[in-house]
This record gives structure tokens, C-alpha cells and sequence, in this order.
């Protein structure tokens, strides 16, 4: 049976192309074409130069709206750490993160979307909140929350001699964020986690099939298996959908839901046999390279379908996170 959330620890790019036409063969023609083509560009540049006093414009009210603030979820998390960077990076002095949990945070975004009011968060997919809302990432191009990462599984050192079909399974679980995804919105839509786990389980059995192969259906008796993991939509789905796998062959399975620091603790202390939620290589760098020598790092399980960034509903009106800084 599962164990659902036993606590070990604190949880804490216009294209524009202009075309000459009709110009004469004479010297006077030549010079007529140049000096209309010399008005377009003109025209051009003024055009952009407007656009962007506008998007400064539209920014710095949008920082005024929300009192400067970006709406965060715990401070232990590596998203809020890369929001921290941006802020330094793009010189934002006078912005801060309000740090909450994600579930407080949703409601953050809900309240705000439902009245298409400004609201910056620290984002990431995959997540379901992509699907329910009409959200974007802005454009980092100091590159302060990183290029896409991977989730990757990592597991204590000695598992694999100790269990090895519990290692196998673990060390092969490996899906796509759209196999996340569908896990994610059906919990969403409050079916219970195992439950969502299941069902999707059952809808993909050739993918599961290979994660067992050659584990003997009973192998897992009066074993128990501890997985880690921090309190995010992604984790808590994967995290059940491997705890349901090994459930099938026999295994007692604890999902212990901690701070991030502590999953790397956890495996790192055999406290805990695995966890499936280390992002790498941006968000969980610090925790990781304090961590690496004392478990086994087994690749992803999900390969860079993962990007963090400040992100904001559709309806507002600014594309990159540079369009925040002062004139």
C-alpha cells in the first residue's frame, strides 16, 4: 500500500523589406528613388522607436500595478532563486519576490486573470496552469533562469545491490511531458493522485511494460520502497505514477513530500531509496553539487521538456523580461 506524504523534513523576432519601384533611368530619377527610400526608412525607424517608448511605457505601468512585486512559491525553490538572478541581472532594483506556496500562488494567478489584471510569477513547465491559462514565458535573454532542463531520477548509493527490480523499474522510468501532463490536468480536475496515476498507467501499458520487463510480479513482497519529493505538480505526478509501478509487483511504497534540500538529503542519508524531481542542470545545481558524490544520479526521466522563467498572462502587453528596466 501507499503511503501518501509522510513528512521527513521542514517543507521548505518585423521583418521589413522595402521595395524600390518605378525608378528612372535618368540621374534625377535616381535621386527622386533615393530620397523616397531615405523617407520610408526614416519612417521605419520612427515606428520603432514609437513602438518600444511604448512597450517601456506599458512595462513600467505594469510595475507600478503590481507594486513591483513577482508572486513566488517557497523560498527553498530554484525558480525563485533564478527570479532573484533576473533581478540582478536586468537591474530591477526596485522589484521583489513574494514568495507563497504553489497553490497560493495559483490563486494569485486566478484572481488576477479572472479581472485581466497584471501579474508576474515565477513559472516553469511542464504545468498544468499552461493549460488553464492562457500564459507566457517572458524572453531571457541575460539567459538568468537557464536554457531547458531535464527532471532527472537519482537513487541511494547501494539500491541497486540491495533491490535490484526495484532499481530496474526506478532506473528505467522515463516518460514525456505530455505523458506528465495528462497525469497533472486529470489531478487538476480533482481526481484522486493514485487514481490519476493509474488511469494513465493503464492507457499506456507498452511504455510500463518496458519499465517491468523481467520483474517478477511478486517481486516487491514485504519490501518497502521510500521515494522523495518537493511539493510541485510535475513531482507529485511522477513521483505516483512509479510508486503505482512498483506497487503492481509487491512493494510498500512511501512517498515522503519535503523541501527540495532535503530530497537531496534524503537520498543522499539513505533515508530515502529515490527521487524523480532533480532539475538539472539549473534549478537544483547548488543542492546537486553539494549532494553528487553521495547517491547515483540515473539521467532523466523526463529529457529537456523543462523551462523556468518570469511569466505572465497573454492578454499583457510585454514580451521579455528586459522591457522592465528603466530608462
Amino acid at each position: 500500500m501507499i503511503k501518501h506524504w509522510k513528512r521527513l523534513g521542514l517543507v521548505t523576432g518585423l521583418s521589413l523589406t522595402l521595395v524600390a519601384a518605378g525608378c528612372g533611368a535618368d540621374e534625377e530619377g535616381e535621386e527622386g528613388a533615393d530620397g523616397d527610400n531615405g523617407d520610408a526608412e526614416e519612417t521605419e525607424e520612427n515606428g520603432e522607436d514609437a513602438d518600444a517608448d511604448e512597450d517601456g511605457e506599458a512595462a513600467a505601468d505594469y510595475g507600478e500595478e503590481v507594486d513591483y512585486t513577482i508572486t513566488g512559491i517557497d523560498g527553498g525553490a530554484g525558480v525563485v532563486q533564478s527570479t532573484e538572478d533576473a533581478i540582478e541581472d536586468y537591474e530591477l532594483d526596485e522589484w521583489n519576490v513574494q514568495t507563497s506556496s504553489d497553490a497560493a500562488m495559483i490563486q494569485e494567478l486566478d484572481n488576477a486573470y479572472q479581472n485581466e489584471e497584471p501579474i508576474f510569477l515565477t513559472g516553469w513547465t511542464p504545468h498544468w496552469k499552461f493549460q488553464e491559462y492562457d500564459l507566457e514565458i517572458l524572453d531571457d535573454p541575460e539567459l538568468s533562469y537557464g536554457e531547458a532542463e531535464s527532471i532527472h531520477t537519482i537513487a541511494r548509493e547501494g539500491l541497486e545491490e540491495d533491490d535490484s527490480d526495484a532499481f530496474q523499474i526506478i532506473d528505467s522510468f522515463e516518460w514525456e511531458e505530455s505523458d506528465m501532463e495528462e497525469v497533472m490536468l486529470e489531478i487538476q480536475d480533482d481526481v484522486d493522485e493514485a487514481e490519476a496515476a493509474q488511469n494513465w498507467i493503464d492507457e499506456n501499458d507498452d511504455m510500463v511494460s518496458e519499465w517491468t520487463d523481467g520483474v517478477d510480479e511478486n517481486a516487491g513482497e514485504g519490501e518497502t520502497i521510500s521515494l522523495s519529493l518537493v511539493a510541485w505538480d510535475t513531482e507529485i505526478a511522477s513521483t505516483n505514477v512509479l510508486a503505482q509501478v512498483l506497487e503492481s509487483v509487491g512493494y510498500d511504497v512511501e512517498m515522503n513530500q519535503v523541501e527540495a534540500n532535503y530530497v537531496f538529503a534524503s537520498v543522499a542519508d539513505g533515508d530515502a531509496d529515490a527521487s524523480t524531481a532533480v532539475w538539472l542542470p539549473h534549478t537544483h545545481a547548488d543542492y546537486h553539487e553539494d549532494y553528487q558524490d553521495e547517491y547515483e544520479d540515473l539521467g532523466p526521466n523526463l529529457e529537456e521538456g523543462a523551462q523556468l522563467g518570469l511569466t505572465v498572462p497573454a492578454y499583457m502587453d510585454i514580451e521579455s523580461i528586459e522591457d522592465l528596466q528603466e530608462e
